[in-house]
Protein backbone atom coordinates (compact mmCIF):
# COMPACT_ATOMS: atom_id res chain seq x y z
CA UNK A 1 0.00 0.00 0.00
CA UNK A 2 1.26 3.68 -0.95
CA UNK A 3 2.39 5.64 2.04
CA UNK A 4 3.02 8.47 -0.44
CA UNK A 5 1.09 11.89 1.16
CA UNK A 6 -0.26 14.32 -1.44
CA UNK A 7 -0.96 18.31 -0.57
CA UNK A 8 -4.42 18.12 -3.03
CA UNK A 9 -5.30 21.81 -3.93
CA UNK A 10 -9.27 20.62 -4.14
CA UNK A 11 -9.41 19.63 0.09
CA UNK A 12 -6.65 22.06 1.02
CA UNK A 13 -5.34 18.93 2.76
CA UNK A 14 -2.10 16.64 2.49
CA UNK A 15 -3.88 12.79 1.81
CA UNK A 16 -2.69 9.62 1.29
CA UNK A 17 -2.40 8.67 -2.48
CA UNK A 18 -4.88 6.05 -3.39
CA UNK A 19 -5.48 5.28 -6.87
CA UNK A 20 -8.78 4.77 -8.33
CA UNK A 21 -8.03 1.17 -9.88
CA UNK A 22 -4.96 -0.40 -8.26
CA UNK A 23 -1.44 -0.76 -9.03
CA UNK A 24 -2.43 2.27 -11.71
CA UNK A 25 -2.65 6.25 -12.12
CA UNK A 26 -3.67 8.07 -14.62
CA UNK A 27 -1.59 11.70 -14.56
CA UNK A 28 -3.05 14.62 -16.71
CA UNK A 29 -0.45 17.97 -16.48
CA UNK A 30 -0.88 21.18 -18.44
CA UNK A 31 1.97 21.36 -21.28
CA UNK A 32 3.08 24.49 -22.78
CA UNK A 33 1.20 26.83 -25.37
CA UNK A 34 3.49 26.66 -28.26
CA UNK A 35 4.47 30.29 -28.97
CA UNK A 36 7.67 30.64 -27.71
CA UNK A 37 11.17 29.34 -26.59
CA UNK A 38 11.04 27.84 -23.39
CA UNK A 39 11.95 30.54 -20.46
CA UNK A 40 12.63 29.17 -16.43
CA UNK A 41 9.45 29.59 -15.75
CA UNK A 42 8.36 26.28 -17.75
CA UNK A 43 10.77 23.91 -16.53
CA UNK A 44 9.80 23.92 -12.60
CA UNK A 45 6.59 21.79 -12.98
CA UNK A 46 8.03 19.15 -15.69
CA UNK A 47 10.66 19.05 -13.25
CA UNK A 48 8.56 18.15 -10.46
CA UNK A 49 5.69 16.12 -11.96
CA UNK A 50 8.25 13.97 -13.38
CA UNK A 51 9.60 13.38 -10.29
CA UNK A 52 6.40 12.25 -9.19
CA UNK A 53 6.22 10.22 -11.85
CA UNK A 54 9.65 8.27 -11.58
CA UNK A 55 8.75 7.92 -7.67
CA UNK A 56 5.08 6.25 -8.52
CA UNK A 57 6.81 4.05 -11.10
CA UNK A 58 9.46 2.85 -7.99
CA UNK A 59 6.79 2.36 -5.70
CA UNK A 60 5.14 -0.40 -8.28
CA UNK A 61 2.43 1.62 -9.95
CA UNK A 62 1.95 1.68 -13.92
CA UNK A 63 1.55 5.44 -14.97
CA UNK A 64 -0.03 6.96 -17.55
CA UNK A 65 1.43 10.51 -17.73
CA UNK A 66 -0.28 12.63 -20.47
CA UNK A 67 0.85 16.40 -20.93
CA UNK A 68 -0.78 18.32 -23.76
CA UNK A 69 0.12 20.87 -26.01
CA UNK A 70 -2.14 23.67 -26.56
CA UNK A 71 -1.85 24.97 -29.94
CA UNK A 72 -4.64 27.06 -30.36
CA UNK A 73 -7.61 28.72 -28.38
CA UNK A 74 -5.08 30.43 -25.72
CA UNK A 75 -6.15 34.02 -26.69
CA UNK A 76 -3.58 36.57 -25.55
CA UNK A 77 -4.42 37.71 -21.86
CA UNK A 78 -6.10 34.51 -20.76
CA UNK A 79 -9.15 35.53 -21.54
CA UNK A 80 -11.79 34.80 -23.61
CA UNK A 81 -11.13 38.00 -25.86
CA UNK A 82 -8.22 39.13 -28.45
CA UNK A 83 -5.98 37.36 -30.42
CA UNK A 84 -4.81 34.04 -30.08
CA UNK A 85 -1.28 33.64 -28.85
CA UNK A 86 0.07 31.09 -31.41
CA UNK A 87 -1.86 33.20 -34.23
CA UNK A 88 -0.13 36.55 -33.30
CA UNK A 89 3.43 35.07 -33.20
CA UNK A 90 2.69 33.91 -36.88
CA UNK A 91 1.71 37.06 -37.59
CA UNK A 92 5.19 38.26 -36.15
CA UNK A 93 7.40 35.52 -37.88
CA UNK A 94 5.06 35.56 -41.17
CA UNK A 95 4.61 32.14 -40.50
CA UNK A 96 1.86 29.52 -40.47
CA UNK A 97 0.28 29.01 -36.92
CA UNK A 98 1.00 25.12 -37.19
CA UNK A 99 4.68 25.87 -38.40
CA UNK A 100 5.10 28.00 -35.01
CA UNK A 101 3.66 25.02 -33.29
CA UNK A 102 5.65 22.42 -34.33
CA UNK A 103 8.89 24.72 -34.46
CA UNK A 104 8.29 25.40 -30.39
CA UNK A 105 6.83 21.96 -29.59
CA UNK A 106 9.95 20.66 -31.33
CA UNK A 107 12.07 22.78 -29.41
CA UNK A 108 10.34 23.00 -25.80
CA UNK A 109 10.90 18.63 -26.24
CA UNK A 110 14.36 18.92 -26.64
CA UNK A 111 14.63 21.21 -23.53
CA UNK A 112 12.96 18.52 -21.19
CA UNK A 113 15.38 15.91 -22.67
CA UNK A 114 18.06 17.94 -21.87
CA UNK A 115 17.19 18.13 -18.22
CA UNK A 116 16.19 15.00 -18.34
CA UNK A 117 12.25 14.70 -18.07
CA UNK A 118 10.63 11.70 -19.31
CA UNK A 119 8.49 12.27 -22.65
CA UNK A 120 4.97 11.71 -21.48
CA UNK A 121 3.04 8.61 -22.33
CA UNK A 122 0.80 10.68 -24.68
CA UNK A 123 1.32 13.87 -25.74
CA UNK A 124 -2.52 14.99 -27.61
CA UNK A 125 -2.56 18.08 -29.39
CA UNK A 126 -5.71 20.58 -29.16
CA UNK A 127 -6.09 21.13 -32.59
CA UNK A 128 -6.07 17.52 -32.66
CA UNK A 129 -8.89 16.84 -30.68
CA UNK A 130 -11.34 19.49 -32.28
CA UNK A 131 -14.58 16.52 -32.71
CA UNK A 132 -13.79 15.33 -28.81
CA UNK A 133 -14.37 19.08 -27.68
CA UNK A 134 -17.62 19.76 -30.08
CA UNK A 135 -18.97 16.63 -28.96
CA UNK A 136 -18.41 17.66 -25.23
CA UNK A 137 -19.75 21.04 -25.64
CA UNK A 138 -22.72 20.17 -27.24
CA UNK A 139 -23.82 17.49 -24.19
CA UNK A 140 -22.84 20.50 -21.41
CA UNK A 141 -25.42 22.43 -23.91
CA UNK A 142 -27.80 19.56 -24.03
CA UNK A 143 -27.49 19.54 -19.92
CA UNK A 144 -28.97 22.81 -20.07
CA UNK A 145 -25.57 24.43 -18.83
CA UNK A 146 -24.13 26.31 -21.58
CA UNK A 147 -25.53 28.62 -24.24
CA UNK A 148 -25.22 29.40 -27.86
CA UNK A 149 -24.84 33.15 -28.79
CA UNK A 150 -24.03 34.92 -32.12
CA UNK A 151 -21.59 31.92 -32.84
CA UNK A 152 -19.80 31.05 -29.75
CA UNK A 153 -21.06 29.13 -26.96
CA UNK A 154 -21.00 30.03 -23.41
CA UNK A 155 -20.49 27.78 -19.93
CA UNK A 156 -23.41 29.18 -17.86
CA UNK A 157 -21.72 30.06 -14.68
CA UNK A 158 -25.21 31.20 -12.66
CA UNK A 159 -26.78 28.32 -13.41
CA UNK A 160 -24.53 25.66 -12.63
CA UNK A 161 -23.81 27.25 -9.75
CA UNK A 162 -27.78 26.35 -8.36
CA UNK A 163 -26.31 23.13 -7.96
CA UNK A 164 -22.45 23.21 -7.73
CA UNK A 165 -19.73 25.39 -5.82
CA UNK A 166 -17.87 27.44 -9.09
CA UNK A 167 -15.12 28.06 -6.80
CA UNK A 168 -14.30 24.88 -4.83
CA UNK A 169 -10.70 24.70 -6.02
CA UNK A 170 -9.43 28.05 -6.20
CA UNK A 171 -11.76 29.26 -2.74
CA UNK A 172 -13.10 31.76 -5.36
CA UNK A 173 -16.64 32.80 -3.95
CA UNK A 174 -19.12 33.35 -6.84
CA UNK A 175 -20.75 36.16 -5.50
CA UNK A 176 -17.44 38.50 -5.29
CA UNK A 177 -16.38 37.49 -8.72
CA UNK A 178 -19.57 39.00 -10.35
CA UNK A 179 -19.45 41.78 -8.20
CA UNK A 180 -16.38 42.14 -9.70
CA UNK A 181 -17.25 41.56 -13.15
CA UNK A 182 -19.79 43.68 -12.65
CA UNK A 183 -17.34 46.78 -12.50
CA UNK A 184 -16.10 45.88 -15.80
CA UNK A 185 -17.47 47.61 -18.59
CA UNK A 186 -19.96 45.70 -20.62
CA UNK A 187 -18.88 46.97 -24.27
CA UNK A 188 -15.54 44.88 -23.79
CA UNK A 189 -16.06 42.79 -26.95
CA UNK A 190 -18.13 39.62 -26.60
CA UNK A 191 -19.38 40.97 -23.09
CA UNK A 192 -22.46 41.63 -24.77
CA UNK A 193 -23.13 38.06 -25.52
CA UNK A 194 -22.94 36.70 -22.50
CA UNK A 195 -25.34 36.31 -19.75
CA UNK A 196 -23.16 36.87 -16.68
CA UNK A 197 -19.80 38.63 -17.46
CA UNK A 198 -18.70 35.74 -15.66
CA UNK A 199 -19.35 32.67 -17.87
CA UNK A 200 -16.55 31.49 -20.22
CA UNK A 201 -16.25 30.39 -23.50
CA UNK A 202 -16.30 26.93 -24.65
CA UNK A 203 -15.90 27.94 -28.73
CA UNK A 204 -15.27 30.85 -30.35
CA UNK A 205 -16.98 32.48 -33.26
CA UNK A 206 -14.27 32.75 -35.87
CA UNK A 207 -13.85 36.23 -37.65
CA UNK A 208 -12.79 35.79 -40.98
CA UNK A 209 -9.33 36.44 -40.76
CA UNK A 210 -8.77 34.13 -38.05
CA UNK A 211 -6.77 31.63 -39.92
CA UNK A 212 -7.64 28.58 -37.31
CA UNK A 213 -11.27 27.50 -37.44
CA UNK A 214 -13.10 24.47 -37.32
CA UNK A 215 -16.90 23.78 -38.61
CA UNK A 216 -19.28 23.22 -35.49
CA UNK A 217 -22.74 22.65 -35.04
CA UNK A 218 -22.68 26.49 -34.36
CA UNK A 219 -20.69 27.70 -37.33
CA UNK A 220 -17.01 28.46 -37.98
CA UNK A 221 -14.99 28.80 -34.94
CA UNK A 222 -12.17 27.60 -32.73
CA UNK A 223 -12.31 26.39 -29.08
CA UNK A 224 -11.83 27.67 -25.96
CA UNK A 225 -8.79 27.09 -24.04
CA UNK A 226 -10.30 25.11 -20.68
CA UNK A 227 -12.65 22.57 -22.72
CA UNK A 228 -9.60 21.72 -24.37
CA UNK A 229 -7.80 19.68 -21.52
CA UNK A 230 -11.16 18.57 -20.11
CA UNK A 231 -11.76 16.99 -23.25
CA UNK A 232 -8.34 15.37 -23.87
CA UNK A 233 -8.12 14.33 -20.27
CA UNK A 234 -11.65 12.36 -20.46
CA UNK A 235 -10.35 11.05 -24.25
CA UNK A 236 -6.84 9.26 -22.42
CA UNK A 237 -7.55 8.57 -18.65
CA UNK A 238 -11.44 8.45 -18.89
CA UNK A 239 -13.95 10.71 -17.24
CA UNK A 240 -12.28 10.68 -13.27
CA UNK A 241 -8.87 9.97 -13.30
CA UNK A 242 -6.25 10.21 -10.54
CA UNK A 243 -3.57 13.48 -10.67
CA UNK A 244 -4.31 16.46 -12.51
CA UNK A 245 -1.34 19.11 -12.36
CA UNK A 246 0.07 22.00 -13.42
CA UNK A 247 0.86 25.70 -11.87
CA UNK A 248 -1.20 27.79 -9.28
CA UNK A 249 -1.20 30.48 -11.84
CA UNK A 250 -3.22 27.85 -13.90
CA UNK A 251 -5.24 27.55 -10.63
CA UNK A 252 -8.09 30.46 -11.17
CA UNK A 253 -9.65 30.60 -13.91
CA UNK A 254 -8.05 27.52 -16.01
CA UNK A 255 -8.43 24.47 -13.47
CA UNK A 256 -11.28 25.77 -12.00
CA UNK A 257 -13.48 26.14 -15.56
CA UNK A 258 -11.81 22.56 -16.29
CA UNK A 259 -14.06 21.14 -13.46
CA UNK A 260 -17.19 23.20 -13.97
CA UNK A 261 -17.01 21.65 -17.45
CA UNK A 262 -16.87 18.19 -16.70
CA UNK A 263 -19.41 18.13 -13.23
CA UNK A 264 -21.28 19.55 -16.29
CA UNK A 265 -20.07 16.93 -18.50
CA UNK A 266 -19.82 13.52 -16.58
CA UNK A 267 -21.72 14.85 -13.30
CA UNK A 268 -18.21 14.25 -11.27
CA UNK A 269 -14.85 15.47 -10.39
CA UNK A 270 -12.09 14.94 -12.81
CA UNK A 271 -9.35 14.28 -10.81
CA UNK A 272 -9.00 12.61 -7.23
CA UNK A 273 -5.73 14.95 -6.92
CA UNK A 274 -5.37 18.38 -7.42
CA UNK A 275 -1.64 19.02 -7.34
CA UNK A 276 0.26 22.09 -7.82
CA UNK A 277 3.30 23.55 -8.37
CA UNK A 278 4.38 27.36 -6.91
CA UNK A 279 6.15 29.71 -9.32
CA UNK A 280 9.77 30.69 -10.50
CA UNK A 281 10.31 34.15 -9.59
CA UNK A 282 12.68 36.81 -10.61
CA UNK A 283 13.19 39.96 -8.08
CA UNK A 284 9.79 38.32 -6.46
CA UNK A 285 8.01 38.42 -9.36
CA UNK A 286 6.14 35.52 -11.49
CA UNK A 287 8.89 34.85 -14.71
CA UNK A 288 6.42 35.09 -18.14
CA UNK A 289 7.16 35.85 -21.59
CA UNK A 290 4.19 38.13 -21.50
CA UNK A 291 5.08 39.77 -19.05
CA UNK A 292 8.90 40.38 -20.94
CA UNK A 293 10.93 39.22 -17.87
CA UNK A 294 11.65 35.44 -18.93
CA UNK A 295 15.35 34.03 -19.03
CA UNK A 296 15.29 31.34 -21.46
CA UNK A 297 16.13 28.08 -21.08
CA UNK A 298 18.90 28.12 -24.15
CA UNK A 299 20.34 31.60 -22.23
CA UNK A 300 20.51 29.67 -19.14
CA UNK A 301 22.64 27.03 -20.95
CA UNK A 302 24.64 29.35 -23.07
CA UNK A 303 25.32 32.09 -20.34
CA UNK A 304 24.07 34.91 -22.81
CA UNK A 305 21.48 36.49 -20.61
CA UNK A 306 22.56 39.79 -19.17
CA UNK A 307 22.14 38.43 -15.61
CA UNK A 308 24.50 35.25 -16.17
CA UNK A 309 28.10 35.81 -16.24
CA UNK A 310 28.55 32.49 -16.97
CA UNK A 311 26.39 29.39 -18.56
CA UNK A 312 25.26 26.58 -16.66
CA UNK A 313 24.64 22.93 -17.07
CA UNK A 314 20.80 21.22 -17.75
CA UNK A 315 21.91 19.19 -14.49
CA UNK A 316 22.62 22.40 -12.03
CA UNK A 317 18.99 23.47 -13.61
CA UNK A 318 17.16 20.22 -12.75
CA UNK A 319 19.62 19.93 -8.92
CA UNK A 320 18.08 23.91 -8.79
CA UNK A 321 14.33 23.13 -9.01
CA UNK A 322 14.49 20.14 -6.63
CA UNK A 323 16.40 21.80 -4.07
CA UNK A 324 13.11 24.03 -2.98
CA UNK A 325 9.94 22.43 -1.99
CA UNK A 326 7.28 22.38 -5.34
CA UNK A 327 5.08 24.32 -3.25
CA UNK A 328 7.33 27.04 -2.36
CA UNK A 329 8.01 29.75 -4.59
CA UNK A 330 11.45 29.51 -6.38
CA UNK A 331 13.74 32.80 -6.70
CA UNK A 332 15.92 32.67 -9.40
CA UNK A 333 18.85 34.58 -9.22
CA UNK A 334 22.86 33.92 -10.65
CA UNK A 335 24.21 33.18 -6.80
CA UNK A 336 21.46 30.56 -6.34
CA UNK A 337 22.49 28.59 -9.69
CA UNK A 338 26.08 28.97 -8.54
CA UNK A 339 25.26 27.37 -5.02
CA UNK A 340 23.38 24.64 -6.81
CA UNK A 341 26.22 23.88 -9.03
CA UNK A 342 28.83 23.53 -6.03
CA UNK A 343 26.40 21.23 -4.25
CA UNK A 344 25.36 19.21 -7.05
CA UNK A 345 29.38 18.80 -7.98
CA UNK A 346 30.27 18.28 -4.19
CA UNK A 347 27.53 15.16 -4.46
CA UNK A 348 28.94 13.88 -7.47
CA UNK A 349 32.52 14.36 -6.42
CA UNK A 350 31.78 12.08 -3.27
CA UNK A 351 29.81 9.75 -5.72
CA UNK A 352 32.84 9.09 -8.08
CA UNK A 353 34.74 7.92 -4.64
CA UNK A 354 31.99 5.21 -4.15
CA UNK A 355 34.28 2.52 -6.42
CA UNK A 356 37.66 3.84 -4.33
CA UNK A 357 36.47 3.06 -1.23
CA UNK A 358 37.97 0.10 0.85
CA UNK A 359 35.78 -2.86 1.83
CA UNK A 360 36.48 -3.98 5.50
CA UNK A 361 35.32 -6.41 7.99
CA UNK A 362 33.03 -4.43 10.00
CA UNK A 363 31.07 -1.43 9.11
CA UNK A 364 31.79 2.20 11.16
CA UNK A 365 28.64 3.64 9.20
CA UNK A 366 25.38 2.04 7.90
CA UNK A 367 23.11 3.76 5.23
CA UNK A 368 20.03 2.06 6.12
CA UNK A 369 19.07 5.26 7.87
CA UNK A 370 20.01 7.56 4.59
CA UNK A 371 17.43 5.32 2.64
CA UNK A 372 14.90 5.69 5.10
CA UNK A 373 15.11 9.28 5.26
CA UNK A 374 14.75 9.85 1.44
CA UNK A 375 11.90 7.51 0.92
CA UNK A 376 10.03 8.97 4.03
CA UNK A 377 11.27 12.38 2.60
CA UNK A 378 9.84 11.66 -0.54
CA UNK A 379 6.37 10.20 0.64
CA UNK A 380 6.15 13.85 2.39
CA UNK A 381 4.53 15.75 -0.55
CA UNK A 382 7.54 14.63 -2.76
CA UNK A 383 10.29 16.39 -0.28
CA UNK A 384 12.87 16.87 -2.67
CA UNK A 385 14.88 19.31 -0.78
CA UNK A 386 14.74 16.84 2.16
CA UNK A 387 15.34 13.96 0.02
CA UNK A 388 18.79 16.10 -1.21
CA UNK A 389 20.15 16.67 2.78
CA UNK A 390 20.13 13.41 3.27
CA UNK A 391 22.06 12.58 -0.29
CA UNK A 392 24.61 15.62 1.37
CA UNK A 393 24.57 13.36 4.63
CA UNK A 394 25.90 10.23 2.27
CA UNK A 395 28.22 12.55 0.38
CA UNK A 396 29.53 13.56 3.79
CA UNK A 397 29.96 9.92 5.26
CA UNK A 398 31.62 8.90 1.95
CA UNK A 399 34.36 10.94 2.28
CA UNK A 400 35.08 9.79 5.80
CA UNK A 401 35.61 6.57 4.99
CA UNK A 402 37.50 7.64 1.95
CA UNK A 403 39.26 9.34 4.45
CA UNK A 404 40.13 6.16 6.41
CA UNK A 405 38.57 8.04 9.69
CA UNK A 406 35.38 5.46 8.91
CA UNK A 407 34.86 1.95 7.57
CA UNK A 408 32.29 0.29 5.30
CA UNK A 409 31.15 -3.36 4.68
CA UNK A 410 30.20 -5.32 1.62
CA UNK A 411 26.80 -5.17 2.76
CA UNK A 412 27.07 -1.65 3.10
CA UNK A 413 28.56 -0.83 -0.38
CA UNK A 414 26.10 -2.40 -1.82
CA UNK A 415 23.33 -0.06 -0.50
CA UNK A 416 25.17 2.93 -0.86
CA UNK A 417 25.43 1.66 -4.44
CA UNK A 418 21.24 1.52 -4.58
CA UNK A 419 20.64 4.45 -2.85
CA UNK A 420 22.77 6.21 -5.61
CA UNK A 421 21.00 4.22 -8.76
CA UNK A 422 17.44 4.04 -7.29
CA UNK A 423 16.92 7.98 -5.63
CA UNK A 424 19.53 10.14 -7.19
CA UNK A 425 19.73 8.71 -10.57
CA UNK A 426 16.44 7.20 -10.87
CA UNK A 427 13.77 9.11 -8.88
CA UNK A 428 15.34 12.48 -8.77
CA UNK A 429 16.47 12.01 -12.07
CA UNK A 430 20.02 13.60 -11.32
CA UNK A 431 22.61 12.19 -13.29
CA UNK A 432 26.39 12.24 -14.00
CA UNK A 433 27.87 15.35 -15.43
CA UNK A 434 29.86 14.12 -18.65
CA UNK A 435 30.91 16.87 -20.87
CA UNK A 436 33.86 17.94 -22.90
CA UNK A 437 34.76 20.28 -20.11
CA UNK A 438 34.66 17.90 -17.30
CA UNK A 439 36.88 15.38 -19.25
CA UNK A 440 39.54 18.23 -19.69
CA UNK A 441 39.00 19.45 -15.99
CA UNK A 442 39.89 15.43 -15.08
CA UNK A 443 43.01 15.56 -17.08
CA UNK A 444 44.10 19.22 -16.26
CA UNK A 445 44.06 18.14 -12.40
CA UNK A 446 45.76 14.62 -13.33
CA UNK A 447 48.51 16.48 -14.70
CA UNK A 448 48.74 18.78 -11.49
CA UNK A 449 48.53 15.86 -9.07
CA UNK A 450 51.61 14.13 -11.49
CA UNK A 451 53.83 17.68 -11.23
CA UNK A 452 52.89 17.63 -7.59
CA UNK A 453 53.98 14.03 -6.36
CA UNK A 454 57.17 14.83 -8.97
CA UNK A 455 58.17 18.20 -6.88
CA UNK A 456 57.53 15.78 -3.42
CA UNK A 457 59.97 13.42 -4.89
CA UNK A 458 62.45 15.85 -5.26
CA UNK A 459 61.94 17.38 -1.92
CA UNK A 460 60.51 20.61 -3.49
CA UNK A 461 57.79 20.57 -0.74
CA UNK A 462 57.57 25.13 -1.06
CA UNK A 463 56.04 24.19 -5.02
CA UNK A 464 54.28 20.96 -3.84
CA UNK A 465 52.60 22.84 -1.35
CA UNK A 466 51.59 25.87 -3.35
CA UNK A 467 49.74 23.48 -6.34
CA UNK A 468 47.90 22.14 -3.30
CA UNK A 469 47.22 25.11 -1.43
CA UNK A 470 45.87 27.23 -4.91
CA UNK A 471 43.54 24.29 -5.63
CA UNK A 472 42.00 24.59 -2.70
CA UNK A 473 41.51 28.21 -2.90
CA UNK A 474 39.76 27.01 -6.42
CA UNK A 475 37.31 24.46 -4.67
CA UNK A 476 39.36 21.50 -4.75
CA UNK A 477 40.78 19.69 -2.42
CA UNK A 478 43.55 16.62 -2.74
CA UNK A 479 43.46 13.52 -1.04
CA UNK A 480 46.96 11.80 -0.20
CA UNK A 481 46.68 8.32 0.78
CA UNK A 482 49.34 5.10 0.63
CA UNK A 483 47.74 4.37 -3.03
CA UNK A 484 48.81 7.57 -4.30
CA UNK A 485 47.03 10.81 -4.47
CA UNK A 486 42.91 12.10 -5.55
CA UNK A 487 41.12 15.05 -5.61
CA UNK A 488 37.13 16.29 -4.89
CA UNK A 489 35.16 19.37 -5.20
CA UNK A 490 34.88 21.11 -2.03
CA UNK A 491 32.91 24.26 -1.23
Amino acid sequence: MSKLNLYNTLTKNEELFQSIIANRVGMYVCGPTVYGAPHLGHVRGPIVFDVLRRFLTKEGYQVRFVRNITDVGHLVGDSDEGEDKLQKQAKIEKLEPMEIAQTYTDIYNDVMDQIGVLRPSIEPKASGHIIEQIEMIQSIIDKGLAYESNGSVYFDVLEYSKNHNYGELSGRILDDLMAGAGNQSRELEGQSEKKNANDFALWKKATPEHIMQWTSPWGKGFPGWHIECSAMSAKYLGEEFDIHGGGMDLLFPHHECEIAQSRAAHNHQPAKYWVHHNMITINGQKMAKSLNNGVTVKQLFDGTHPLLSKSFSPQTLRFFVLQAHYRGTLDFSEEALIASEKGLNRLQSAVNLIDKLKISQTATFGFQDIEQGILDALNSDLNTPQAIAHLFELARRVNLINDGKETIDALNLELLNKIISVYLRGILGIQEIVSGASNHLDSVLQLLIEMRAQAKSEKNFALSDLIRDKLKTSGIEIMDSKEGSSWRIID
